[in-house]
């Protein structure tokens, strides 16, 4: 056998061993899917919590971050082995219809109007039913998330309960975006826009412009998180020993501890209320 011929075979060989390594590896490696709202991963609290998670389990968790509602589609679907999500009426529904069968409190924020420093409508004050009233009359500049996720539920409950009935009173005011809430504010921003942000995602945006926040501090506005277990039954493949483990630290003293201690520029973006 010539020299080229040994080498060429020494190669394929190494070549063969490192991409059996490499496969080896890779079918070892643990993960979890968690689908999720946008608003905890454009807040930056997944940049701040996973790695901790990731390095103390040896897990790592894989996030599709979506609007709620088609976060809750793909727990639907079995795409998803955990759901972190925000709108608990869905979050009901989802249990009821038997894809979990346990929801948790994991922590909370709020939600907040933002809008143009100038408050065209006159939005300004503590009740967000009346600030939206007053948006709707003036036809002010307002953007819409429209992305079914848990902020922009909240939204069109809002403005049912302020008895605005967008179906009538839709027009060249009302911007349906039909993205996350990152990508809302900007168009917000760019339009001199009101809009219903959660003051995590708020905190974290920068590229504010001229916007600022109307109304906060109503009761109405309170933001609960949840976390479930996608259920096995409905879908086998789900990593129940994984994503329970995930859950139970996110809900436990450590968890709820890490979930605190997020902040940005010495104010806190998520207030943990597991219950023990």
């Amino acid at each position: 056998m010539n020299l080229n011929r040994r080498v060429f075979i020494a190669g394929a060989a190494l070549l063969a061993a490192c991409t059996a390594c490499g496969l080896s590896a890779q079918a070892q490696e643990k993960f979890i899917t968690v689908a999720s709202t946008t608003s905890t991963e454009q807040s930056g609290l997944f940049g701040y919590l996973l790695p901790i998670y990731e390095k103390k389990s040896g897990v790592k968790v894989r996030v599709v971050a979506v609007g709620t509602g088609q976060a809750l589609d793909m727990g639907r679907r079995g795409d998803a082995d955990v759901e972190f999500v925000h709108d608990r009426p869905a979050e009901e529904k989802f249990l009821a219809e038997g894809f979990a069968t346990k929801r948790q409190d994991v922590m909370y924020n709020d939600f907040i109007l933002v809008g143009p420093k100038s408050d065209p409508a006159k939005a300004q004050g503590k009740d967000i039913l009346e600030g939206l009233k007053k948006v709707a009359a003036a036809k002010a500049p307002f953007v819409s998330s429209g992305d079914r996720s848990g902020t922009h539920a909240a939204e069109l409950r809002y403005w049912k309960d302020a008895g605005v009935n967008l179906d009538a009173v839709r027009g060249p005011w009302y911007r349906d975006t039909g993205s996350g809430m990152g990508p809302a504010l900007n168009t917000a921003a760019s339009m001199d826009a009101y809009i219903l942000a959660d003051r995590g995602t708020w905190l974290s945006f920068k590229n504010r412009g001229n916007l600022q926040i109307v109304v906060e501090g109503d009761t109405k506005l309170f933001n609960q998180y949840g976390v479930m277990l996608v259920n096995p039954a409905r879908h086998p493949h789900v990593k129940v020993d994984l994503g329970q483990a995930f859950i139970d630290w996110l809900v436990s003293p450590e968890g709820q501890q890490v979930i605190a201690g997020y902040k940005i520029g010495g104010q806190q973006l998520f207030f943990p209320n597991a219950k023990p």
